[in-house]
């Protein structure tokens, strides 16, 4: 892809989020800032059968973490916890398709880190669980 198609594509993430929701009765839920710039993300999974079945997420901040955000939940959406838990911060860079500085990696990364911490908590104990300040 040509480095102008995908920076529409991380641009049309931000404009329109893809998933950009609260979940009812999410099975886990993961809150994280990055402290450098303030931006904000907050993720809800459902999960069934190993299964990533719902994700959504709420935040603000830079466009960087907001389109990531969007971009993340439609990567893992129907991926069991097992392969999702194993996506790399270099594997995800590769997805976004943009050359992201290491100033702009913590924005970047937010949201994968976010998505780490919650499904800790849901190996850790099946029933509803919340991690906050994941990053």
């Amino acid at each position: 892809m040509s480095l102008d198609y995908d920076r529409e594509f991380i641009l049309d993430h931000y404009r329109n989020p893809r998933n950009y929701e609260v979940l009812e009765q999410p099975d886990g839920h993961s809150e994280g800032v990055n402290p450098v710039c303030g931006d904000r993300v907050a993720l809800d999974i459902r999960v069934e059968n190993g299964r990533i079945t719902r994700i959504g997420f709420q935040g603000r901040g830079c466009t960087i973490s907001q389109a990531s955000a969007s971009i993340l939940t439609e990567v893992v959406e129907n991926q069991t916890v097992e392969e999702v838990a194993m996506l790399t911060q270099e594997a995800f860079l590769d997805t976004l398709g943009i050359p992201i500085s290491p100033a702009r990696s913590n924005c970047a990364f937010l949201a994968l880190n976010v998505l780490h911490a919650c499904l800790k908590t849901i190996a850790q104990d099946p029933s509803p669980k919340t991690a906050k300040e994941a990053n």
